[in-house]
C-alpha cells in the first residue's frame, strides 16, 4: 500500500478509537502484530500476536476502566510503510481516578494490516493510576 492509503486506513481506526470502538484496530492487527509499549512500568515490554495482546495487555487494562478508552489523534504523518499517530486518550479507571494519558504511536503495516506498533506515553501517569496487570510489578 502507499503511505496515502496507510496513512487513511490508521485514521480510519483511529476515527472508530475515538468513538471507544476498538475493533477495527483488532481487526486491521496482522496474526503476529508485535506492540511495544516503551518505559519501565510493569504495562511496559513487547505483546506478540492478537491472542497475547488480548489477554496480557487489553483484558487486564481494560478491567481497570469504567470503558474502553477514547483515543484521539491530533496528528497523522506517514512515510513509506510508517504511520505515526499523535493522540491522546480519555478514560476513567472503576476505582473513579481519570486516565487521561498522551501517546505517540509508530505503527508499520504491511498488506494493509498493521504489523507492529511502538507506544510512547506518560508513564508516571500509568503508574500513579493504573494497577500492574497480573503476574507483573
Amino acid at each position: 500500500m502507499t503511505p496515502t492509503e496507510n496513512k487513511a486506513l490508521v485514521q480510519s481506526i483511529m476515527e472508530a478509537r475515538s468513538r471507544r470502538d476498538h475493533a477495527p484496530f483488532i481487526a486491521a492487527m496482522a496474526d503476529d502484530f508485535v506492540w511495544r509499549i516503551i518505559g519501565s512500568t510493569a504495562w511496559s515490554g513487547e505483546y506478540v500476536g492478537k491472542a497475547d495482546i488480548r489477554e496480557r495487555l487489553l483484558k487486564p487494562l481494560y478491567a481497570q476502566l469504567t470503558e474502553p478508552s477514547r483515543i484521539t489523534p491530533t496528528r497523522i504523518l506517514a512515510d513509506g510503510d510508517y504511520v505515526v499517530v499523535q493522540c491522546h486518550g480519555d478514560a476513567t479507571t472503576v476505582s473513579g481516578e481519570r486516565y487521561a494519558n498522551t501517546y505517540c504511536l509508530v505503527i508499520r503495516l504491511a498488506a494493509g494490516q498493521l504489523c507492529e506498533m511502538t507506544e510512547y506515553m506518560d508513564t508516571a501517569l500509568v503508574e500513579r493510576v493504573l494497577h500492574p496487570p497480573p503476574g507483573r510489578t
